[in-house]
C-alpha cells in the first residue's frame, strides 16, 4: 500500500512539473517602462514608453508608443533612419508589429524617411522566454546598411514585470540595453 501511495505521489509531482514546463508565458497587457530600473545606455532619450501586447497561440502583436526627452536648445536632431527596436517596435518610437511565434520569418513594409523599407520579423517562444528579431537593409547617404535587432523577453514569477534584453547591430556597432516594464492594472 505504501509503495502504491508513494508511486501515485511521484507520478503527480512529475505531472505537475511537466505541466509547469509546458505552460507558455503570456505577455499580453499594457506595460510601462520603469526608466530607473532599466539600463538604456548613454544615448537614451526615452522619457516614457508603453507596450500594448496582444498574444494568441500563433502570434504576438506589439504596439509601442514612446515619448522622447526634448534635446537641449541648439542640439542637432534626428538620427539614423530606422533607429533601434525599442521594445518590440522599429525605430524605438511609435510602431505596431505582429510576429509569429513559430520561428518562421515574415516580411512587412515600414515607412521610413527613405520610403518603404522591407523588414524581416521572427518570433519564437522557447523555454518560458520570447525571442523577437528584425532585420532590414536600407540605402542611405552612406550606402547600403543592414540593421539587426534581437530581443529576449522574460516575465517575473508574478507576471507583473517584463524584462526586455535587446541587442542592436548596425554599421555604428552593437548596442545593448535592458528595459524593465511594469504591467498596468
Amino acid at each position: 500500500m505504501r509503495k502504491l501511495l508513494f508511486l501515485t505521489a511521484a507520478v503527480c509531482l512529475f505531472a505537475v512539473a511537466a505541466f509547469a514546463q509546458d505552460k507558455k508565458p503570456n505577455f499580453s497587457g499594457t506595460w510601462s517602462i520603469d526608466v530607473s530600473k532599466s539600463k538604456l545606455g548613454d544615448r537614451n532619450s526615452i522619457e516614457s514608453q508603453t507596450l500594448t501586447v496582444t498574444q494568441t497561440d500563433k502570434d504576438i502583436k506589439v504596439a509601442t508608443a514612446t515619448k522622447r526627452i526634448a534635446p537641449p536648445a541648439g542640439a542637432p536632431t534626428g538620427g539614423p533612419p530606422g533607429g533601434r527596436m525599442g521594445g518590440g517596435g522599429m525605430g524605438g518610437g511609435d510602431s505596431t508589429n505582429t510576429y509569429t511565434l513559430d520561428g518562421k520569418e515574415t516580411t512587412v513594409e515600414v515607412e521610413s524617411p527613405m520610403g518603404k523599407v522591407p523588414v524581416k520579423l521572427t518570433g519564437k517562444l522557447d523555454g518560458g522566454k520570447l525571442s523577437l528579431a528584425s532585420s532590414r537593409t536600407i540605402n542611405s547617404q552612406m550606402g547600403e546598411m543592414t540593421i539587426i535587432n534581437k530581443e529576449t523577453w522574460s516575465l517575473s514569477a508574478d507576471g507583473n514585470t517584463l524584462t526586455v534584453d535587446a541587442e542592436s547591430t548596425s554599421p555604428r556597432g552593437t548596442n545593448t540595453t535592458q528595459k524593465v516594464y511594469t504591467k498596468k492594472p
